[in-house]
């Protein structure tokens, strides 16, 4: 197989990258960031197809995982405008270029989020689910909007709610680690909150499978069967590391630091990935400390 990968020299993209290669395939990175070496392509994504088509041309699959970090600035209204642009955009741009190739890729995987669910309490979210009404929603909405013109006889879509993939050299998780280890863990807010999770393993498992499944169309939540509070987070992950994690971050002081942005971790969706479960999806992590556990943190 022939795998593009645009955002490729991402967190994930690299962690997919390196997988597809293992088992004996090409995985072709799209990014903008220069001097990077091996099989990559510099591209520009305005919208445009550019010079895109014949890269494309009879490949298996494209995964668009292109998009600026969410947490990784102050949401500015300038911010919420790159965020916006660095998702919509590229994913216009592969669109667009797929559709002037004459033998299109067959499946188009393209990234979301679970944040497309908005802030939901202790309900329990499928894919069925609707959309939330704030920034993280509607930014989710145009993004995977589109991605679905994508679809096509030739080109099936996929669409990939992640939630917070588990790694120690990257993501959510690597952010937690020192902290943690110096035995600041804390809960935050209320520690009500549910935290979607998926171990990365499972995360590049997953993707690779909805690759091969040609009964794999639509929406899929990529969050391991099992959510926990990020009060059940906290204490496990303290466990894990052998240390305290008594502390506690009150919301309004995360609110007065982080403003709008707050909003990723005081809010929280107990998400399930029911769509993988009745395709028969076999998680190989099911439940969180165990997963924390094998990643030797």
């Amino acid at each position: 197989m022939t795998i593009v990968i645009a955002g490729g020299s991402g967190f994930l993209g690299r962690k997919l990258a390196g997988r597809i290669s293992d088992e004996g395939h090409r995985a072709l990175l799209l990014t903008r960031r220069a001097g990077l070496v091996g099989d990559v392509l510099r591209w520009e994504p305005d919208g445009s197809a550019g010079s895109l088509p014949p890269h494309l041309e009879g490949v298996d699959a494209v995964v668009n995982l292109a998009g600026e970090g969410i947490a990784d600035g102050r949401w500015t209204n300038a911010r919420k405008e790159t965020l916006r642009s660095s998702r919509v955009l590229p994913t216009r741009t592969l669109v667009r270029a797929m559709a002037e190739c004459r033998r299109p890729p067959r499946v188009f995987v393209s990234g979301s989020a679970v944040g497309y669910y908005g802030p939901r309490g202790d309900e329990l979210i499928t894919e069925s689910a609707g959309p939330g009404s704030d920034f993280l929603g509607r930014l989710a909405i145009d993004w995977e909007q589109e991605a679905c013109l994508a679809e096509s006889p030739q080109t099936r879509v996929v669409l990939v709610r992640t939630g917070l993939v588990m790694a120690k050299d990257g993501g959510a998780l690597a952010k937690m680690l020192l902290p943690f280890k110096l035995g600041l863990g804390a809960t935050l807010g209320s520690g009500d909150q549910f935290m979607p999770w998926i171990h990365a393993d499972d995360w590049v498992s997953m993707v690779i499978w909805l690759i091969r499944n040609d009964r794999a169309s639509g929406t899929f939540n990529a969050s391991a069967p099992t959510p926990v509070t990020n009060r059940e987070f906290t204490g496990t992950l303290g466990r894990v590391l052998r240390r305290p994690a008594l502390l506690r971050a009150p919301g309004f002081v995360l609110q007065a630091a982080l403003g709008e942005m707050s909003s990723i971790l005081l809010s929280g969706q107990r998400v399930v990935p029911a769509a993988a479960a009745q395709l028969g999806f076999q998680f190989a992590h099911r439940t969180l400390e165990p997963a924390l556990r094998s990643l030797t943190l």
